[in-house]
């Protein structure tokens, strides 16, 4: 069951993903263009490339209709770098509420998208 708790806003900006999740103590969440509820995490990863970089990257996890069991996600490619996986997280962190949603619908159509095989998309370009 859900539980109100509330927000320390002194502990950042409640309008980014990451100031959010500081605010609240929990994720933000949204209502895809999928009429579908999704959640959003930041994750960070060393990214394997010469300069030993980390990445940080969007995973939205779509819930259950009527219940709360997760049912699928879709993650974004890497959006923000850094020289530790705190520092690519934190600068995820700073994107806004607005651009994570608008994220979230993008991937959401793309999904949507009939795929094709590899040979016809080789042939187009």
């Amino acid at each position: 069951m859900g539980r109100f708790l509330p927000g320390d806003f002194d502990a950042g900006d409640p309008n980014t993903v990451g100031g959010y999740r500081a605010v609240h103590d929990r994720p933000a969440a949204f209502e895809g263009k999928d009429g579908a509820s999704y959640s959003v995490d930041i994750v960070g990863d060393e990214v394997r490339d010469p300069r030993g970089r980390f990445g940080a990257y969007l995973i939205f996890v779509r819930w259950g209709r009527g219940n709360p069991v997760a049912s699928g996600h879709l993650e974004t490619d890497y959006i923000a770098f850094g020289d530790s996986a705190d520092a690519a997280r934190a600068e995820l962190g700073a994107m806004r509420l607005n651009d994570a949603k608008r994220t979230l619908d993008e991937l959401i159509t793309a999904a949507e998208a009939p795929s094709r095989p590899w040979y016809d998309v080789m042939r187009d370009s």
